[in-house]
């Protein structure tokens, strides 16, 4: 019996092995149209809402919730990783990660919004907003002045004791407190009050916005003659010290080498001992100001003047450097990072106005002119240009616009005016997300942090008690007091652990800010350091490895027809249809010119394909099930990969189309680099397996599982984790939130989709596979430089307390084993921002 004839338009109806993503449909039966568009209208990423009533989920996922698609039958064998479901439940559930928690999901991102009541040790999650503080007061304040590393942690563990505090963050590398509180401004005279008792100058105040930078024009011009008056009592302290020297060669007065030492000693150590007066009022013994002092006035009372000013003065230099090379690396970290504008151009009919950039709101009209930096998120209205990306996403090739094209905020206009429409304030456009993202980034602190702060605390009390005794001890037994007040005196100096508490957190926010050059988001130090030891990469196929888009790869004539009246048959019988493959045949179609005709009438065969009346006749168009029910003989050797579409005219087979997915230019380029650092890489997916297979081998993956469901992804990345060891999951960021939880680190792929941005540990801003290796690389040599700075700044203080003890060091080797050490690891962890190849 032929099928029933209808005149709407046609959609699923492909082939087993099509690859595209979804589940296909066995609809349209007698007199019954579905108007939501199947969804597909859109990349494979995407779905759009389905206008179909509810029907019973079989996704797999374990929750009760509502389909945004029409309950169709997946007879593809295609990647079910494509389906985007709307959960409504709030309900206790597993969400595939392995552990129960409340879910209040909001969007068609399963997974992403989930408020979690408990520690993945799988993955390293770096969310300072977590379930944890969801009900608290979340306030970010800015120490300004902050100056000391070792001084911001004593701060950080002060504030965390005070009541009703859930979380405080301390990170020096941007000057930041981040803190989670019942009322966060009800507490901050208590801040104020624990930050100034451990560094006096620190002050605790609210961030600037980026139009208020101007009002801050006083307070750097202050902060500039500051600096200068540090420079010249260091100028002056080294001049009065050296006319002591030279009096002192000459052998002069001896009185005048003691006054000249004294007037030096007061212009460079002054400052330090008032600063260590106060801090010992406040309770605060041993900070370097104590420390130093100690050390010096210890080295007057044995008459070692000359050494006395000369430690002082090595040590202010030191500091002086420390603090700039410090300020530099902050300056070029952040400058790279916050990108947000500090005024639009705001247009207004004929006129255009200069208004503060977080004034502006959605819809209005901002004339971007070449060259300038576009300011918010919106679309343009009017103009055509180039937009250079690379602020954003790393990509050096600049990209054309024109009318109708989303602008993201941060990309830079390099050639035509621009109009765009806004449309999204600056709290929420892509230049804020960023930066909010580094800077939640460098609130989370690595393992070896964490070890470096404890270790702090135990290592200055030993070196103190060991400079103690080794000033009593060894004098008692062989009366030479003076030797070994020295050499203790030398110990003190070396005491304070500030190389140590500095560079360590400075290394990974410079990892952090060469991802963000890169196009590379990382979620935090833990996800860094998770991503240097790596075992394995496992990867999903559509959206990572290839492109999520179909190509008709090969039109095949077996008959009398030519190719391209094939591809213009097929063409008509697609064009109605809002599936990615028919979208393909008829771009390929209008590509070659082609003339589409348009079918007298058209039946669609659910599951199977279409049958259309057309001028050559009845032509069917669809899979091998259709064929065969209009019993079309079809050749075995007609089948290759990709997705199959069979062309029959009168009853005759005419040949047939194949159809696929792209593969990524970079990708087997990237899956090489991941071999030479000597990872293990899979690929995951649901389509079939022939397909994927040739993926895999084109590209040079090691391991492919194919056929799979989501909840199978997550049970075959645990078997890779089992096989290999720690494990890297890289997804579109949208659809695969069980696997990305379940992962050691997770990656999503994307251009900053708000849900990617929430869910990874780490987000590449393009979609370039050569983002993998790239992430991998930095956080491998941030890795590298934490240890090297925390093992040189050990090693150079060990030395020195040995040569110290048996009398071959002096006080100047022990101020460099301090500040000396503490400016070449700053120096090191901020290289990581200059090499060009990670």
């Amino acid at each position: 019996m032929k099928p029933k004839q209808i005149n709407k338009p046609m959609l699923h109806h492909h082939d087993d092995t099509c690859e595209c993503g979804h589940a296909h449909h066995d609809h349209h039966a007698e007199g019954v149209h579905c108007d939501g568009g199947h969804g597909h209208d859109h990349t494979p990423q995407q779905h759009t809402q389905h206008a179909c009533e509810e029907v019973p989920c079989a996704c797999g996922c374990g929750h009760d919730h509502t389909h945004d698609h029409c309950g169709e039958e997946d007879d593809s064998g295609g990647d079910d990783e494509e389906h985007a479901h709307h959960h409504e439940h709030a309900h206790e559930d597993t969400c595939g990660c392995g552990h129960n928690h409340d879910h209040a999901h909001h969007s068609a991102t399963c997974g992403y919004e989930h408020n979690h009541d408990h520690d993945h040790e799988a993955k390293p999650q770096q969310h300072v907003d977590t379930a944890v503080l969801a009900k608290a007061d979340k306030k970010v304040y800015h120490l300004e002045n902050l100056g000391c590393a070792h001084c911001a942690s004593k701060m950080e563990e002060k504030i965390r004791k005070l009541p009703t505090v859930s979380d405080a963050t301390i990170i020096f590398a941007t000057k930041q407190l981040r803190i989670a509180a019942d009322d966060c401004d009800a507490l901050l005279p208590e801040i104020r009050k624990i930050c100034t008792s451990i560094e006096s100058q620190v002050q605790v105040i609210q961030p600037v916005s980026p139009s208020a930078k101007k009002t801050t024009l006083h307070h750097n011009q202050k902060k500039h003659a500051e600096d200068r008056l540090e420079l010249f009592s260091i100028l002056a302290g080294a001049l009065l010290f050296a006319a002591g020297a030279i009096t002192h060669q000459l052998e002069l007065d001896p009185r005048i080498m003691i006054a000249l030492s004294v007037l030096s000693y007061l212009l460079l150590g002054g400052k330090v001992i008032i600063e260590a007066l106060k801090n010992i009022s406040k309770g605060q013994i041993f900070d370097e100001n104590f420390l130093m002092s100690v050390a010096t006035i210890g080295a007057f009372a044995i008459s070692e003047y000359l050494e006395a000013v000369g430690v002082m003065l090595f040590y202010r230099v030191g500091e002086y450097f420390e603090h700039k090379a410090v300020e530099k690396s902050r300056g070029q970290i952040m400058n790279a990072i916050d990108m947000r504008p500090e005024v639009v151009n705001l247009v207004s009919g004929d006129s255009v106005t200069v208004i503060a950039a977080e004034t502006a709101a959605v819809g209005d009209i901002l004339l971007i002119r070449p060259g300038d930096r576009i300011p918010l998120d919106g679309v343009i209205v009017e103009g055509k240009s180039r937009i250079d990306t690379a602020p954003i996403t790393g990509e050096p090739v600049p990209v054309s616009a024109a009318a109708g094209d989303s602008v993201t905020s941060g990309c830079i206009n390099t050639s035509g005016q621009l109009w765009i429409r806004v449309e999204k304030p600056l709290a929420e456009s892509m230049v804020t997300k960023i930066l909010d993202s580094v800077e939640n980034a460098a609130a989370g602190k690595p393992k070896i942090d964490r070890f470096i702060t404890r270790f702090s605390k135990v290592y200055t009390p030993c070196v103190v008690g060991a400079a103690l005794l080794l000033a009593v001890v060894p004098s008692l037994l062989t009366g030479d007091w003076n030797y070994w007040v020295y050499t203790a005196l030398t110990f003190l100096v070396m005491s304070c652990p500030c190389a140590l508490v500095l560079s360590v957190p400075l290394a990974f926010f410079s990892g952090i800010g060469a991802g963000s050059k890169k196009g590379i988001l990382f979620k935090g130090g833990l996800s860094i350091e998770a991503l240097g030891k790596l075992s394995a990469v496992v990867m999903d196929k559509t959206g990572t490895i290839t492109e999520g888009n179909f190509v008709v790869q090969k039109v095949v004539s077996t008959g009398t027809y030519t190719e391209e009246r094939l591809l213009s048959l097929c063409a008509g019988c697609e064009q109605n249809s809002t599936h990615p493959i028919a979208g393909s045949i008829v771009n390929a179609a209008k590509e070659k010119g082609l003339t589409i005709p348009t079918p007298g009438t058209l039946t669609e065969i659910a599951g199977c394909g279409i049958a259309a009346e057309i001028e050559e006749g009845l032509v069917l168009c669809g899979n091998r099930k259709l064929m065969k029910q209009y019993q079309i003989t079809v050749p075995a050797t007609a089948a290759e990969i990709g997705a199959e579409v069979l062309i029959a005219v009168d009853g005759t087979l005419q040949g047939f189309l194949i159809i696929s997915d792209t593969i990524k230019a970079d990708a087997k380029s990237a899956v090489s680099r991941l071999k030479a650092m000597g990872l293990h890489t899979v690929m995951l997916t649901g389509d079939a397996k022939a397909a994927a297979e040739t993926v895999a081998a084109e590209v040079g993956i090691d391991q492919v599982y194919a056929k799979l469901l989501p909840q199978d992804k997550l049970t075959m990345l645990t078997k890779v984790r089992e096989e290999q060891g720690s494990v890297m999951f890289v997804g579109d960021g949208i659809n695969d939130a069980p696997v990305l939880a379940g992962a050691d680190v997770g990656a999503a792929m994307g251009s900053g989709a708000d849900a990617a941005i929430e869910a990874a540990d780490a987000v590449f801003m393009q979609t370039n596979v050569a983002s993998i290796p790239d992430a991998i690389a930095i956080a491998r040599a941030t890795g590298r430089i934490a240890k090297q700075n925390v093992i040189f700044a050990l090693l150079i203080k060990a030395i020195v307390m040995v040569l110290g003890i048996v009398g071959f060091a002096n006080m100047w080797l022990a101020v460099f084993a301090d500040s000396g050490v503490a400016m070449l690891c700053v120096l090191n962890a901020i290289r990581i921002l200059y090499k060009k190849k990670q």
